[in-house]
């Protein structure tokens, strides 16, 4: 059963990320727009691969995106190593519906009941439904896949969709665990965030033909991305404001969700302070939130936090710059700096 109290799902993609930087996302996906406007309507158009009996329910997940970060990604990538076709647009709508389907089974796991100012998919219809229906989103994202004349598509959506399974897995299995290293945490972001803004890079470079060591920048340019952005999350929701987060914050502590933020402390090997997280962890209140906060901000934990992302966003800075067209790659680079405007603004309010 869903918990009697309002839980608030975390932003997926980024109302956080995109809300307030002094570049403005609309500038960066202006180029796109005919392409963004293909790709919400083939994804209205997924409706009618459902049974009529359960089209209620499959319209409310297909409508639920947000800023489509990752087709961006599809269609900033293609540009960047040709020009986009029809076929980029199916391949944002498949990594896009596996995005939405791990949207439907987080919000069951985390009993959530808003997401994105709306009840989700559970709090409407229960959990049966949610993870069935949720089940369902990526078998037809891989149906679609299938689609292509090639199998390479369908091996890479199903090589990530598995890859971000099983880090939601690790993430889960990592909970409450305060003997948890940087380097797993590290894995963790990589696979359950990571990995759908690779995809979508490397398949948008590789539909408009881009060479293997361009296609390899940009996999490694959605990576670092989409890690740097997790740890950003991480850091919002102890750090930001629940205005910019989209969400009740301490929604992590409250799971037992050990991040960054988090690990910088136990790697201090002060037992006493250890000994106090741990017993924070295991017994979480919603009053123990500012505690926790306080803790953490005299031990430097959010700044330690920030230069991490900001590493990543330099590896991601330097991928981007390997790219022959230094005019499309303008855009990927933009992504960079509103996350590394949205990271200095929390060490700002902090």
């Amino acid at each position: 059963m869903l918990a009697a109290e309002t839980r608030v799902a975390p932003p997926s993609d980024s109302v956080a990320l995109l809300a307030k930087s002094p570049v403005d996302w609309k500038q960066i996906v202006l180029p796109l727009e005919p392409f963004l406007q293909a790709v919400s309507k083939r994804m209205g158009e997924q409706i009618s691969a459902f049974e009529a009996d359960l089209a209620a329910y499959a319209e409310y997940a297909l409508t639920a995106q947000g800023k489509q970060l990752r087709p961006a990604l599809v269609g900033l990538s293609a540009n960047a190593t040709g020009k986009i076709q029809d076929s980029h647009v199916t391949v944002a709508v498949i990594i896009e519906m596996v995005h939405l389907a791990t949207l439907v089974h987080d919000d069951v796991m985390d009993e959530a009941t808003i997401r994105r100012g709306r009840p989700t998919l559970a709090a409407n219809w229960g959990n049966d439904i949610s993870v069935l229906l949720g089940d369902c989103l990526f078998a037809k994202a891989l149906k679609l896949a299938a689609s292509f004349p090639t199998t390479e598509v369908c091996r890479a959506v199903s090589a990530s969709t598995d890859t971000v399974c099983e880090g939601e897995i690790l993430q889960s299995l990592h909970w409450k665990n305060v003997r948890c290293a940087r380097a797993e945490y590290l894995k963790v972001l990589a696979m359950k965030t990571g990995e759908l803004f690779a995809l979508a890079c490397d398949l948008g470079a590789h539909l408009s033909g881009a060479s293997s060591a361009e296609r390899n920048a940009l996999r490694g340019f959605g990576l670092a991305l989409g890690t740097a952005y997790q740890i950003y999350d991480d850091c919002l929701d102890l750090f930001g404001s629940e205005g910019a987060a989209g969400k009740s914050l301490g929604s992590d502590l409250a799971k037992g969700k050990v991040t960054l933020p988090l690990l910088v402390l136990l790697e201090r090997n002060d037992a006493g302070l250890n000994k106090k997280l741990g017993a924070l962890l295991d017994d979480y209140q919603p009053r123990d939130f500012s505690q926790v906060v306080a803790l953490l901000q005299r031990q430097g934990a959010l700044h330690e936090s920030m230069r991490v992302v900001e590493q990543y966003l330099d590896e991601a800075r330097e991928l981007a710059g390997r790219l022959r067209a230094s005019d499309a790659r303008g855009g990927l680079i933009q992504l960079c700096e509103v996350l590394a405007a949205q990271t200095e603004a929390l060490g700002g309010a902090a």
